[in-house]
């Protein structure tokens, strides 16, 4: 039997959430264009969060393996929406992508109920993202001013998911808490 260490896959799906959030938030409120948040999207947020979700899974984390794999499949879904919009193959309307968004939002608010149980940095999170879906899609249906109060809010989002992702590197590496992520909201 084997005693060595494996590494966490939380710390690449929370990177690759982070990052590719990050970015889109800089797009949303205007600072940069959407081919760095395609590609992020598709590799990053994308692949290497699916990945993380299918490690995450054989770890028996039912949590991470559900979250990864499907904020994986999001971004690869957005970036390919915006592929077929971009080349007028199958174009998605403001309210197309509305609803594609609250289907997330949905999903989001399930994942934010289950990160009661795990802790408070996981819970802000999810918090966080959820208030952000339910901006997007006011935005996307007729009040696109919310889609940049979204940009701002999602980058705090962004930031608690690159939190628990220091957190977790940096407390294994001090052997110690050097960033604390809060007990559970509810006790399992």
């Amino acid at each position: 039997m084997s005693t060595q260490k494996i590494g966490n896959p939380a710390v690449v799906g929370l990177a690759g959430f982070g990052l590719t959030t990050l970015l889109l938030q800089l797009h949303n409120i205007g600072l940069m264009g959407i081919g760095p948040v395609l590609a992020m999207g598709l590799i990053f947020g994308g692949l290497a969060q699916m990945i993380a979700g299918f490690m995450e899974q054989k770890a028996g984390n039912n949590f991470g393996f559900s979250a990864f794999v499907a904020y994986g499949s999001f971004w690869i879904g957005l970036g390919i929406i915006w592929l077929l919009n971009h080349y007028n193959i199958y174009a998605s309307s403001h309210t197309d992508i509305g609803w594609y968004l609250a289907a997330w939002a949905l999903y989001t608010a399930i994942l934010t109920i289950a990160s009661l149980y795990i802790h408070r940095a996981m819970f802000i999170t999810f918090a966080l993202l959820e208030i952000g879906f339910i901006f997007l899609v006011i935005g996307h249906f007729g009040y696109p001013a919310m889609n940049v109060v979204a940009g701002y809010e999602l980058i705090f989002c962004a930031l608690a998911a690159w939190y628990m992702m220091a957190g977790i590197i940096i407390n294994d590496l001090a052997g110690k808490t050097v960033l604390p992520m809060g007990k559970a909201i509810i006790k399992g």
